[in-house]
């Protein structure tokens, strides 16, 4: 079997082991807080208040109704089979069914997180080739300044600095996901086909929609990408400077082999591998960071439920939810660059080692 075919089988089946573990240590979480405190999730509130021994009576058939009292295990396989069905819980929050909620908002947070790794794999592969091979010269010089700068700012701070700037002051990138269109593509037979609001404008072919849509995105994917964009170039650096220190640079320049060749050819895949680990360690903080930004730019995805669901009024389905949505949008990603860097770095292709 080659190598490429092995390791794409080997992360497939990997993939449910992982999320069977972190959503195990996820419900653990939850059940650390006696049965009596999680049956008060179920209790909405009611004017006037119960008395105290109507509310111990509620309580203790919320306990029954819900298993909260069976061991670990067992509640853990009831809360496993409900979701492997689709029954992921009642919002009290949002008066919605959870899954439901959840794919409604996923296609807004996909598509910032889809336009912040397309801006940062390639420009920061390209900056740091770049900067690697030229060490110590002037764009590497201005090159490290602006890493260290773009690893300095927080991102929300980045994003208000942005705000004000382009929209208060120039007007030039609104906040906000759909603007003046939102009633317009509600009430047309605008069809919203893959959620992604830039590819369903091309589908529907509504190019005013897909160039207020980039231009709305322009701002929050920049601020998503700063930070993963100067954390992978400044890896990817590193890995070419090391890369010309090796015996295969040396006789192949030595050959009288074209520094292109020897940049692109030859040292471009090796130093790859290291800065798409990066990317892979950054998976889960990209995601995180997506909803930091979402907030700031008023993008209604993901970040909206759990603001509601966990800071306004304790909604445990919801919160629960959005947890092992989250894991679900990460492990893809993971995915992605696990395989991208089989694919660019010839040692793992050929030889089939363990990523």
């Amino acid at each position: 079997m080659p190598p490429f075919v092995k390791q794409l089988l080997l992360r497939l089946l990997a993939l449910p082991v992982t999320l069977l573990i972190i959503t195990a240590a996820l419900y653990g979480v939850i059940m650390l807080a006696p049965a009596e405190e999680r049956a008060q999730l179920y209790i909405p509130p009611r004017t006037p208040p119960l008395t105290q021994e109507e509310s111990q009576q509620l309580m203790d058939r919320l306990v029954a109704e819900h298993g909260l009292d069976d061991p670990y295990p067992v509640q853990y396989a009831r809360w496993l089979s409900d979701l492997l069905r689709g029954d992921w819980g009642w919002s009290p929050t949002f008066k919605a069914d959870v899954l439901t909620l959840l794919k409604k908002r996923l296609p807004v947070t996909a598509e910032l997180t889809f336009y912040a790794v397309l801006v940062i794999l390639p420009t920061a592969l390209l900056g740091g080739v770049l900067s690697g091979w030229r060490a110590a010269g002037r764009f590497d010089r201005g090159y490290r300044l602006t890493t260290f700068v773009a690893t300095s700012i927080p991102p929300f701070i980045l994003g208000l600095f942005l705000l004000s700037i382009f929209y208060v002051g120039l007007g030039w990138f609104p906040p906000g996901r759909t603007g003046i269109y939102e009633l317009s593509l509600s009430t047309s037979d605008f069809r919203a086909i893959t959620g992604f609001l830039t590819f369903d404008g091309l589908l529907n072919g509504r190019l005013d929609v897909v160039a207020d849509a980039l231009r709305r995105l322009v701002l929050p994917v920049f601020t998503l990408s700063l930070l993963y964009w100067a954390t992978v170039g400044r890896v990817t650096r590193v890995a070419m400077i090391e890369e010309q220190t090796k015996d295969y640079l040396l006789t192949a320049r030595a050959k009288g082999l074209r520094e292109r060749r020897l940049e692109w050819r030859h040292a471009f895949p090796n130093a790859a591998g290291p800065a798409l680990t990066a990317m892979i360690l950054s998976a889960a903080g990209l995601v995180t960071g997506v909803y930091i930004v979402e907030s700031v730019f008023d993008f209604n995805g993901l970040s909206e439920l759990i603001t509601k669901g966990f800071f306004v009024a304790p909604d445990a389905p919801l919160v629960m939810g959005f947890a092992v949505f989250s894991v679900l949008l990460v492990l893809p990603i993971i995915l992605l660059f696990d395989l991208l860097r089989v694919a660019l770095d010839p040692r793992l292709r050929e030889d089939g080692l363990e990523l």
